[in-house]
């Protein structure tokens, strides 16, 4: 019996190994201690420091600007934690961001507010998810003397938006405020360029262009100073301690070589399975609203990104309706204990309450074909209208158990 179709279209969470990354982590798993000064310890030195130098230069940086970390999580926290830590006086104590950020650089805006008294300063953003630059520059000259940082997410993890980050920082530069930008999801998949940018600090991640999970990295200006956050043998700058994972670099550096080096061509490609993805949505279900910005080239939204708010149907449901079908989507919304919650992206919008529950998301990846597009049309209506039907069935029971007096 044939196997039904998986079509995999949640490359935003996690993007399925490379062959060449897979290639270059077996052959450094026999790896010794980088930091040790034998022979054996100096030739993983030599892998390492290459892998550096690799991804530097994809990134538009300095070798000696790469801190490796495990992951965007761990390099948003380095860099926000550092820069406020190291910044911070009585005076000087906000934070500005906008409230489509990661939850890694939301939750530690959050906790650097709760622990060390942080003034945490939102800039708004338009209903496609862009940051009000107006907004930006108006807050940073009213906070000029007490904001430690900024931070700036380079494409929006959810919808996918694409933020004028070298407009921004430029605009913080003249007040002095060094900005963190979180480029997780724009590295390997759209031009980036921390130099040019002018960031203080810039966090990647591995997994979600093809290298395996646990890998990433912080790119760190040479002028500019971090608070540690974690002591013990200082391996990277002294910012970060303990042993690099020299066969995850240099996994993490083929990935990225080959993702970068396909980059016009794969984006070319995703461009256009996503158009057709959407217009596929929107015939299937005519009430399903696209969210983010609805560019044909790529320029203002991620190639990859299909998100969609689909009225009166909880997001999950329509997720597992279409896991039922070997359509593998997200909600891209927190789920604690098994209970929905709203978009906090979808929201910051401008969207309801009920909005922000029900959406969806779908992003392709360099492996994706027509046939993934093709699969989606023929069961998203069915797979909606499901959802929408047991949405609304649950909310007769919950009205009917209340006024039962339960």
């Amino acid at each position: 019996m044939k196997e039904p179709r998986q079509t995999y279209l949640d490359h935003a969470a996690t993007t399925p190994l490379r062959q060449v990354a897979q290639q270059a982590w077996l052959e450094h798993q026999s790896t010794a201690n980088p930091s040790s000064l034998h022979s054996a310890g100096r030739t993983a030195r030599h892998h390492l420091e290459q892998a550096r130098e690799q991804i530097a230069a994809l990134a538009g940086a300095e070798p000696a600007e790469l801190i490796f970390t495990s992951g965007g999580t761990e390099a948003d926290n380095l860099a926000l934690k550092g820069l406020y830590l190291a910044r911070r006086t009585t005076e000087r104590n906000a934070i500005l961001l906008t409230g489509i950020e990661h939850l890694a650089v939301l939750e530690t805006c959050q906790y650097l507010e709760t622990q060390h008294g942080a003034e945490l300063v939102f800039a708004p953003v338009d209903a496609e998810g862009v940051v009000d630059l107006e907004a930006w520059e108006r807050l940073l000259s009213q906070h000029r003397d007490s904001l430690a940082a900024a931070t700036l997410m380079w494409a929006n993890n959810e919808v996918g938006t694409i933020q004028p980050v070298k407009e921004a920082v430029a605009l913080a530069a003249q007040h002095r405020v060094p900005v963190h930008v979180d480029a997780v999801q724009a590295f390997g998949a759209i031009p980036v360029n921390f130099a040019d940018c002018g960031a203080a600090t810039m966090a990647v991640s591995g997994h979600k262009l093809g290298a395996p999970v646990g890998v990433g990295g912080l790119f760190v200006r040479r002028d500019i100073t971090l608070h540690s956050v974690s002591q013990g043998g200082g391996q990277e700058r002294k910012i970060r301690s303990g042993t690099m994972n020299v066969a995850a670099a240099a996994a993490f550096a083929a990935a990225a070589s080959e993702a970068v080096a396909n980059m016009s061509q794969t984006g070319k490609k995703l461009v256009e399975l996503r158009n057709r993805l959407i217009e596929a949505i929107q015939e299937a279900v005519p009430a399903a609203r696209l969210c983010g910005p609805a560019d044909e080239d790529g320029t203002q939204r991620l190639p990859n990104n299909v998100h969609f708010i689909f009225p009166n149907c909880e997001g999950d449901s329509l997720l597992f309706m279409l896991d039922m079908q070997k359509v593998y989507s997200s909600t891209g919304s927190a789920c604690t204990a098994g209970v929905p919650k709203p978009s906090h992206v979808v929201l910051a919008m401008g969207n309801s309450e009920a909005d922000s529950r029900s959406v969806q998301r779908f992003t392709l990846g360099h492996d994706s074909t027509i046939a993934d597009v093709e699969h989606v049309a023929a069961v998203i209506g069915s797979a909606y209208e499901h959802a929408r039907q047991a949405g609304m069935a649950a909310q007769t029971a919950r009205i009917k158990t209340a006024s039962d007096g339960w």
